[in-house]
């Protein structure tokens, strides 16, 4: 399901105590931060480009 723009999210996938979990928002730009430091950095990305690696993971293609 997409989520509202502009509001961050965490994975389905991410347990209530995930110690390793990211959240995304998505607008104009994809942008991705730690859960744990919601106040650190945050990396942006075009969309295209995140579709493309969200893709790719989804794939398999990093391995795991």
């Amino acid at each position: 399901m997409r989520q509202p723009k502009g509001v961050w999210f965490k994975s389905s996938k991410s347990g209530p105590n995930c110690d390793n979990c990211v959240e995304v928002r998505d607008g104009r730009v994809v942008d991705v931060r730690d859960t744990k430091d919601r106040g650190g950095p945050v990396l942006t990305f075009a969309p295209a480009s995140f579709a493309a690696f969200a893709s790719a993971a989804a794939g398999g293609q990093f391995g795991r």
